[in-house]
């Protein structure tokens, strides 16, 4: 079967609004030539001559009155489907976005979050999830909508990423802890009982390695999944959490924080969505929300 011209649509919508070929040329900015062969191919495509001479004048058929109104409403139809996105109405919008987040994102950013969007689009909720891997099907097919972490190697090619800030580790103890008063060694730091935050379950990291190049080894204690579980076994104890800074500002209060005494580099925080999100208006209006929250908590 023939794929029909689907061009023709535009042309015959222009001659049966126009009822004449000059009208059809002027409104589709076509010679008067041009659109006589357009006619010519609507005729013998639909089996029907469309305009048919009256006087000095053409007159459409009964086949064209009866599709007049049809066409020009399919043809405003294609168009608004075409047409860019408009932003919705915010205040009427009804929608739930589901964000998988780092350890540390929702207890840190979560609360100020909500509140923007709260005040900007009071219908929309939103549904937070633990990210326990860097996966990306979730986004693919359309579970998740956004997502925090790092990006790496192992990050998907195709998702769309956006730098939210930098964070660095940063230690953290009880206060009343011996490290907590004074300047704090490097020798010091690591003779200390630590807690190790690893979500595969790991027992050594950067800083590790970090204490390694300085001929170190620190004593891990304990394993945990997250920095929430880590700050609250330090606030209990008299062990370590190394932790990021940004990550967990909220977590830390009433707690000893101090910079590592070891050089670990810092990491780059960014939030991740698919491509086919990124034309849509409320998303990006979303994704806004998240850079301006992250830009705004120090």
């Amino acid at each position: 079967m023939t794929t029909p011209d689907f061009n023709l649509l535009i042309a015959l919508d222009a001659v049966l609004a126009e009822g004449s070929v000059a009208g059809a040329a002027k409104r589709l900015r076509l010679s008067p030539s041009a659109m006589s062969r357009a006619l010519a191919r609507l005729r013998e495509t639909m089996g029907d001559p469309l305009l048919v001479r009256a006087g000095r004048g053409l007159v459409p058929t009964p086949r064209a009155l009866e599709l007049r109104e049809k066409v020009s409403q399919l043809v405003q139809d294609a168009e608004a489907v075409l047409r860019p996105a408009e932003t919705r109405n915010l205040k009427q919008l009804i929608r739930t976005f589901t964000l998988r987040t780092s350890e540390g994102f929702v207890e840190n950013f979560g609360a100020d979050l909500i509140a923007r969007v709260g005040e900007e689009a009071p219908g929309v909720r939103l549904c937070f999830l633990q990210k326990p891997d860097k996966e990306s099907t979730s986004l693919r097919d359309g579970t998740v909508d956004l997502e925090t972490g790092a990006v790496d190697d192992t990050t998907s090619p195709e998702l769309r990423t956006r730098v939210l800030f930098r964070d660095s580790f940063m230690g953290v103890v009880r206060m009343g802890h011996s490290l907590s008063q004074g300047e704090i060694s490097s020798s010091a730091y690591a003779s200390g009982r630590h807690i190790v935050v690893s979500r595969r379950g790991l027992a050594k990291g950067a800083i590790d390695e970090a204490l390694s190049s300085l001929g170190l080894e620190r004593e891990i204690v304990t394993i945990v999944g997250g920095f929430s579980t880590a700050l609250a076994l330090a606030r209990a104890s008299d062990l370590i959490a190394s932790v990021p800074e940004r990550h967990t500002g909220n977590l830390r209060n009433g707690m000893h924080s101090f910079p590592l005494p070891i050089p670990v580099p810092d990491f780059t925080v960014s939030m991740l969505w698919h491509p086919r999100m990124d034309a849509d208006p409320v998303h990006r209006w979303l994704r806004g929300c998240v850079l301006d929250v992250c830009a705004a908590i120090r």
